[in-house]
Protein backbone atom coordinates (compact mmCIF):
# COMPACT_ATOMS: atom_id res chain seq x y z
CA UNK A 1 0.00 0.00 0.00
CA UNK A 2 1.42 3.41 -0.92
CA UNK A 3 1.85 6.12 1.69
CA UNK A 4 -0.66 8.34 -0.16
CA UNK A 5 -3.27 5.60 0.12
CA UNK A 6 -2.72 5.33 3.89
CA UNK A 7 -3.96 8.89 4.42
CA UNK A 8 -0.69 10.82 4.67
CA UNK A 9 -0.50 14.24 3.08
CA UNK A 10 2.09 15.02 0.44
CA UNK A 11 4.13 17.94 1.76
CA UNK A 12 5.24 19.59 -1.50
CA UNK A 13 3.58 21.55 -2.96
CA UNK A 14 1.39 22.46 0.01
CA UNK A 15 -2.28 21.69 -0.68
CA UNK A 16 -4.55 24.74 -0.48
CA UNK A 17 -6.33 23.44 2.62
CA UNK A 18 -2.96 23.21 4.44
CA UNK A 19 -1.91 26.76 3.53
CA UNK A 20 -3.66 28.66 6.34
CA UNK A 21 -4.14 32.43 6.12
CA UNK A 22 -1.71 34.65 8.02
CA UNK A 23 -3.20 35.66 11.36
CA UNK A 24 -1.53 38.37 13.44
CA UNK A 25 -1.94 36.54 16.77
CA UNK A 26 0.45 33.84 15.47
CA UNK A 27 3.37 36.27 15.17
CA UNK A 28 5.35 38.06 17.80
CA UNK A 29 5.92 40.83 18.66
CA UNK A 30 2.24 41.76 18.87
CA UNK A 31 0.46 45.08 19.25
CA UNK A 32 -0.30 46.33 22.76
CA UNK A 33 -2.59 48.91 24.34
CA UNK A 34 -0.83 51.89 25.94
CA UNK A 35 -1.65 52.67 29.57
CA UNK A 36 0.88 55.50 30.12
CA UNK A 37 3.55 57.55 28.35
CA UNK A 38 6.43 59.24 30.16
CA UNK A 39 7.64 62.25 28.19
CA UNK A 40 11.27 63.33 27.99
CA UNK A 41 14.45 63.17 25.89
CA UNK A 42 13.53 59.51 25.38
CA UNK A 43 9.90 58.44 25.52
CA UNK A 44 8.87 55.58 27.82
CA UNK A 45 5.69 53.76 26.81
CA UNK A 46 3.93 51.59 29.39
CA UNK A 47 1.63 48.88 28.05
CA UNK A 48 -1.43 47.49 29.82
CA UNK A 49 0.13 43.99 29.89
CA UNK A 50 3.67 42.63 29.57
CA UNK A 51 4.93 43.09 26.02
CA UNK A 52 7.29 41.05 23.84
CA UNK A 53 9.24 43.79 22.06
CA UNK A 54 13.02 43.57 21.78
CA UNK A 55 15.75 46.18 21.59
CA UNK A 56 16.10 47.25 17.96
CA UNK A 57 12.43 46.61 17.15
CA UNK A 58 10.80 49.30 15.02
CA UNK A 59 7.36 50.34 16.31
CA UNK A 60 4.59 52.81 15.53
CA UNK A 61 2.40 54.68 18.00
CA UNK A 62 -1.32 55.09 17.32
CA UNK A 63 -2.78 57.65 19.70
CA UNK A 64 -6.37 58.86 19.17
CA UNK A 65 -6.96 62.57 19.99
CA UNK A 66 -8.84 61.85 23.24
CA UNK A 67 -5.65 60.38 24.78
CA UNK A 68 -3.60 63.58 24.50
CA UNK A 69 0.00 63.44 23.25
CA UNK A 70 -1.34 64.02 19.73
CA UNK A 71 2.18 64.87 18.58
CA UNK A 72 3.19 61.19 18.92
CA UNK A 73 0.33 59.85 16.80
CA UNK A 74 1.62 57.90 13.76
CA UNK A 75 5.26 58.34 14.84
CA UNK A 76 7.62 55.45 14.29
CA UNK A 77 10.57 54.76 16.57
CA UNK A 78 13.15 52.19 17.59
CA UNK A 79 13.02 50.39 20.95
CA UNK A 80 16.28 51.32 22.70
CA UNK A 81 15.65 49.88 26.19
CA UNK A 82 13.28 47.64 28.14
CA UNK A 83 13.10 49.13 31.68
CA UNK A 84 10.30 46.75 32.78
CA UNK A 85 8.35 43.85 31.29
CA UNK A 86 5.50 46.21 30.39
CA UNK A 87 7.62 49.20 29.29
CA UNK A 88 9.70 50.20 26.28
CA UNK A 89 11.97 53.18 25.87
CA UNK A 90 11.80 54.76 22.42
CA UNK A 91 14.31 56.98 20.61
CA UNK A 92 11.79 59.86 20.36
CA UNK A 93 12.24 63.15 22.19
CA UNK A 94 8.83 64.12 23.52
CA UNK A 95 9.92 67.20 25.48
CA UNK A 96 7.18 69.83 25.49
CA UNK A 97 4.46 67.56 24.10
CA UNK A 98 0.96 67.30 25.57
CA UNK A 99 0.58 64.85 28.46
CA UNK A 100 -0.90 61.39 27.89
CA UNK A 101 -4.41 60.98 29.32
CA UNK A 102 -6.25 57.69 29.75
CA UNK A 103 -9.56 57.83 27.91
CA UNK A 104 -12.66 55.66 27.73
CA UNK A 105 -12.68 55.98 23.95
CA UNK A 106 -13.55 52.77 22.09
CA UNK A 107 -10.41 53.14 19.97
CA UNK A 108 -7.48 52.59 22.34
CA UNK A 109 -3.97 54.04 22.14
CA UNK A 110 -1.64 51.35 20.75
CA UNK A 111 1.99 50.54 20.12
CA UNK A 112 2.55 48.09 17.28
CA UNK A 113 5.51 46.55 15.47
CA UNK A 114 6.15 47.68 11.91
CA UNK A 115 9.30 45.79 11.10
CA UNK A 116 12.93 45.83 12.03
CA UNK A 117 16.14 47.57 11.17
CA UNK A 118 17.94 44.29 10.38
CA UNK A 119 20.75 45.07 12.77
CA UNK A 120 21.46 41.47 13.74
CA UNK A 121 24.60 39.64 12.72
CA UNK A 122 24.56 38.01 9.30
CA UNK A 123 27.11 35.27 8.70
CA UNK A 124 29.32 34.91 5.61
CA UNK A 125 27.08 32.23 4.11
CA UNK A 126 24.13 34.62 3.81
CA UNK A 127 20.88 34.84 5.70
CA UNK A 128 19.54 31.45 4.64
CA UNK A 129 22.07 29.52 6.71
CA UNK A 130 21.81 31.84 9.73
CA UNK A 131 19.59 30.13 12.29
CA UNK A 132 19.42 33.13 14.64
CA UNK A 133 16.58 35.62 14.49
CA UNK A 134 17.57 39.18 13.70
CA UNK A 135 16.62 41.34 16.70
CA UNK A 136 13.21 42.87 16.10
CA UNK A 137 12.17 40.54 13.29
CA UNK A 138 8.78 38.88 13.37
CA UNK A 139 8.68 35.27 14.55
CA UNK A 140 6.00 32.77 13.63
CA UNK A 141 4.54 31.27 16.83
CA UNK A 142 1.62 29.53 15.10
CA UNK A 143 0.39 26.34 16.78
CA UNK A 144 0.44 24.60 13.37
Amino acid sequence: MSSAASGSVISYPAPLYSNLPIESQFYKPNFFFISAITLGQQTIVTTSVNNNFVIGQQVRLIIPPTFGTRQLNEKSAIVIALPASNQVTLDISSVGMDAFVNSSSTTKAQILPIGDVNSGQINTNGVNSNLEFIPGSFQNISPN
